[in-house]
């Protein structure tokens, strides 16, 4: 979901009109998941070396994964 995307919440309240719980289209709240996966996922990963991408295009032509 990109900064742009809009959310379009719908909410629950109680008898004195405080919000307890929040209603989301099915599809806006899966691509919450998923960015909450790449999130989880980046910041597993913070401590790892980095490749840069004339060093990654390298190894592929070497490994024959990648056509010069």
């Amino acid at each position: 979901m990109s900064a742009a995307t809009q959310l379009h919440p719908q909410f629950v309240v109680d008898d004195t009109g405080s919000k307890t719980s929040v209603i989301l289209p099915f599809d806006e709240f899966e691509e919450l998941l998923e960015d909450l996966d790449d999130l989880a996922v980046a910041a597993e990963r913070r401590e790892e070396a980095v490749t840069s991408h004339e060093e990654l295009t390298a190894e592929l032509k070497r490994d024959g994964l990648l056509s010069n």
